[in-house]
């Protein structure tokens, strides 16, 4: 893409993109626990209770403090910080996240869409510095993959969707950002989407 056509913003996700590998964490977290290493995977895959109750919790509908009895109850754990515990396993990225501040240094315009666990994990002197605009789940009771959600993340920067680009660790969740003119990114590893973003943006991030 060429720099007069390349997008002039930048749509992120955060757990999977902005740190290591969520599904990962979990794995870890079950294998400490002694169940199954895909036991937290399987039931938010194939469980309707456990999925509602996933999406209660990042639109904002239940708190924490309900989702974990009820969650640990289903996995045979103990409840007490269990959503600490799951992410445990997990950390930033800084290659990630130094590359969203390159992009920002260089003019392009940065902004998050993330479905949350619960609002207060965020660092958010850590998001005002990488980013111009936040949307978070359970902020605004609507979660990915709803086109709404999306629609508000490119609001947030000040810019029409197809003039975004949007990364997420998930495929499900690019489908709708391209259906409404979006750039999208699979993300698997930091330098392979490095290089994708670099492409599409027509600038250096590393």
């Amino acid at each position: 893409m060429t720099a007069a056509h390349a997008p002039r913003g930048l749509l992120v996700d955060w757990g999977g993109v902005m740190t290591t590998d969520v599904f990962a964490s979990f794995a870890t977290f079950c294998e400490q626990e002694g169940i199954s290493p895909d036991a937290v995977a399987r039931r938010f895959r194939s469980d309707p209770e456990a999925r509602k109750l996933l999406v209660d919790l990042e639109t904002g509908t239940i708190e924490e403090a309900q989702f974990e009895p009820r969650f640990a109850a289903m996995l045979g754990v103990d409840g007490d910080g269990l959503i600490d515990r799951l992410f445990a396993g997990g950390a930033d990225d800084p290659v990630m996240q130094d590359a969203v501040a390159r992009a920002r240094a260089a003019g392009i315009t940065t902004g998050l869409i993330s479905n949350s666990w619960g609002t207060g994990r965020y660092d958010r002197s850590l998001l005002a510095r990488l980013f111009d605009g936040v949307v978070i789940s359970g902020e605004v009771g609507i979660r990915k993959p709803s086109a709404r959600i999306y629609e508000l993340g490119a609001q947030a920067i000040g810019l029409p969707p197809d003039a975004c680009v949007y990364v997420d660790d998930l495929a499900i969740n690019l489908r709708p950002a391209a259906e409404l003119g979006m750039a999208t990114v699979h993300h698997t590893d930091a330098q392979r989407t490095i290089s994708e973003l670099e492409a599409l943006l027509s600038i250096a991030l590393r």
